[in-house]
């Protein structure tokens, strides 16, 4: 997914210039983890944020007296939104760095560039964002809500507010074509149909002859996984054609990176989102959170969908090195695979064995007033899209992303 806004967040907090650049690893005997995001270019709206968040869980774990009586040391690399420093930086982190762990990526390509280096180096990989689903690799652990996850929540509680047409506008990439075909299964399930699919390459930002056409079809609902700052203007062509309040919109991606908050409350009043994480949560794990951001940053604005999943990630990693006593890779896994859960500011998240996803809370939500106002949780839901293909219990030698059948 990806997002050019370099003055959203230009009233948060900034990072400091040394936490863009590469630097080493720590002073031997410390704990090594490796980073690696865009915190840069076009998708640092994203990643700004998730770095922050590695950041923040490392310093509340050393704080804590860190793990097995080390330190963490951080060795973090900015890929300016580049796909071809994903792959240089991932070698530096297992070649030279010789890191412990990695957190990184964001686009689905950005995984693919460095996955294989990590399994070949036997570098314990962590993925930490929303995506189509179907990795299945034992050495790595995917804390982003799937679409069945996601989809299989969201679209009935759509259907129930609209109606049963449906029309579907989505990202002409990976991403957007496995969640379409999703978002169709579950229209059908709970007896809609789909009047309507539309793709649009990540650069399209002009909208206008695509509502005519929707208008003409007459859906009662427009469902659209679209990504990225060019079709954000989706979302403002259909306020300004006066179309807003005539249909209603669900999406699978808007929000995920603070979307909310570019547009205006008229543009983005009552879109119907699902996801793990939402501001507005009233746990005590999410009030904390916030706080200990609020101190280490000044300003808690930014927190979005994938810094907390980035953040989830490192605690779920650090408890599992604790319950194995030990950072070897094969230990590690082993604790992690009984599955374990943490309490994280959006919920529980427990790993689930057979595919190294996580099980998660997911919010039916609705932006109100540039926030995330919580209609409903759901709890712990299942990554039933990966479970059907993917079992690493019966085949640990898996490595393959499945295009799953629907």
């Amino acid at each position: 997914m990806s997002l050019n806004r370099r003055d959203f967040l230009g009233g948060t907090a900034a990072l400091t210039a040394a936490s863009l650049l590469p630097h080493a690893a720590a002073a031997a005997g410390k704990i090594k983890l490796g980073a690696i995001h865009d915190t840069s270019g076009i998708f640092d709206a994203y990643g700004k944020p998730m770095d922050q968040a590695v950041r923040l869980a490392v310093q509340e774990i050393n704080a804590a007296g860190g793990l097995l009586g080390q330190q963490i040391d951080i060795s973090a690399y900015d890929t300016q939104s580049d796909m071809a420093l994903y792959s240089q930086y991932g070698q530096q982190l297992t070649r030279q760095d010789k890191v412990d762990v990695v957190h990184g990526g964001i686009l689905s390509a950005s995984r693919e560039a460095i996955r294989q280096t990590m399994r070949k180096t036997k570098t314990l990989y962590f993925y930490n964002v929303l995506y189509e689903g179907g990795v299945c690799d034992r050495n790595i652990f995917i804390n982003g809500v799937t679409p069945a996850q996601q989809v299989e929540a969201l679209i009935p509680y759509a259907m129930g507010k609209s109606g049963k047409k449906v029309y579907i506008l989505a990202a002409d990439y990976n991403y957007g074509q496995i969640t379409a075909r999703w978002i169709q299964k579950f229209v059908a399930d709970n007896g809609g149909e789909t009047v309507g699919v539309d793709f649009f390459p990540l650069d399209v930002a002009d909208f206008g002859s695509t509502i005519a056409k929707i208008q003409s079809v007459g859906p009662d609902l427009v469902v659209a996984p679209l990504v990225g700052g060019a079709h954000l203007s989706f979302f403002r062509q259909w306020a300004a054609a006066g179309m807003k309040d005539k249909i209603p919109l669900a999406s699978t991606t808007l929000g995920v990176g603070n979307e909310q908050k570019v547009l205006t409350p008229e543009e983005g009043n009552g879109i119907m989102v699902a996801y793990n994480y939402s501001q507005q949560l009233t746990s005590p794990a999410n009030e904390t959170f916030k706080a200990n951001w609020r101190a280490a940053y000044g300003s808690s604005d930014n927190i979005h969908e994938t810094a907390v999943s980035t953040y989830q990630g490192v605690k779920t990693w650090a408890k599992a090195v604790e319950m194995a006593g030990s950072l070897d890779r094969e230990a590690v896994i082993a604790a992690l695979e009984t599955g374990i859960s943490i309490d994280g500011p959006g919920g529980k998240v427990t790993v689930d064995p057979k595919t190294h996803h996580a099980v998660l809370d997911v919010h039916l939500m609705e932006f109100d007033n540039q926030q995330m106002r919580v209609i409903e949780t759901l709890p712990q839901r299942q990554p039933i899209d990966t479970q059907a293909v993917c079992d690493l219990q019966a085949n640990p030698n898996d490595n393959t992303q499945y295009e799953i059948q629907i």
